[in-house]
C-alpha cells in the first residue's frame, strides 16, 4: 500500500490517499506475476512523486501515473498487439515495429473506465512516457524522467548525468536530458527508431534553438 510518512503523501486529501491505496493494491495484484515489473512500477511513482514536488507538479497525479504507467505489460508480446489492434491504435507503422510503445497507448485508452476518478492528463503522461510528444506539460515530463532514472534502473553513465541534474537543470533541460540519452541508447542498440520519434526530436530541437539567447 502507500507508504506513510513521506512528506508529499502526508498532504494528500484522504480521498487521494484512499485513492492511491486502491491503485497500488490494484497494481500489485495485476502485476504479481511480473515482481520486477511490479518493483520497477512502484519505484516510478515514488520517483515521479518527489520529481514533481521538486517541480511543482502534482505528486498525486504523478504517483498514480507512475503506479499505472506499465499496467499493460503485464500482457504478452502478442497480447499487447491483438489489443492495439482491437483498440485502432495508428502509429503509422506496422505495430509490430514499435511494440515498446504499444502498453502506454493501451493503458491510456483502458484504464480511465476503471479509474474514472483520474484527471485525462494522467492518461496523456501514461500514453506519452515512451514515445514523448512536442507539446509536454510538467506531468508529462515528470513521468518520463522517472521512468528513466528510478533508482533500479542500472548505472549507466547517461541515467547516472539525468540524475545528476534532478533539482539543478529546469525540468525542461531534464526531460530533454532524458529523451535524447533515449534516442542514443535505441541507436547504439540498432533498434528501430520510431518516425514520430525523430519528428518530436526535430520539432524540439528547433524549440530548444529558438529559445537560446
Amino acid at each position: 500500500m502507500v507508504r506513510a510518512g513521506r512528506a508529499e503523501s502526508a498532504a494528500y486529501a484522504p480521498e487521494e490517499r484512499a485513492l492511491l491505496g486502491r491503485i497500488e493494491a490494484d497494481v500489485t495484484e495485476h502485476l504479481a506475476r511480473k515482481p520486477r515489473r511490479l518493483a520497477h512500477s512502484l519505484s516510478v511513482a515514488r520517483t515521479a512523486e518527489r520529481l514533481a514536488a521538486d517541480y511543482g507538479a502534482s505528486p498525486f497525479l504523478a504517483y498514480a501515473a507512475g503506479l499505472l504507467h506499465d499496467w499493460s505489460k503485464a500482457s504478452s508480446a502478442s497480447e499487447q498487439l491483438e489489443e492495439a489492434r482491437g483498440l485502432g491504435l495508428d502509429f503509422g507503422v506496422d505495430l509490430e515495429l514499435v511494440l515498446p510503445l504499444l502498453h502506454g497507448a493501451i493503458a491510456a485508452r483502458t484504464l480511465p473506465e476503471r479509474y474514472p476518478e483520474l484527471p485525462p492528463e494522467v492518461w496523456h503522461a501514461i500514453s506519452v512516457h515512451t514515445s514523448a510528444a512536442v507539446d509536454m506539460g510538467p506531468l508529462d515530463e515528470v513521468l518520463f524522467v522517472a521512468d528513466g532514472i528510478e533508482p533500479l534502473r542500472p548505472d549507466t553513465p547517461g541515467i547516472e548525468r539525468s540524475r545528476s541534474l534532478v533539482g539543478v537543470a529546469s525540468l525542461d533541460d531534464l526531460f530533454w536530458e532524458c529523451f535524447v540519452g533515449g534516442i542514443v541508447y535505441v541507436l547504439e542498440g540498432g533498434r528501430y527508431l520510431y518516425p514520430g520519434t525523430i519528428e518530436v526530436y526535430n520539432a524540439l530541437a528547433a524549440r530548444r534553438a529558438e529559445a537560446r539567447p
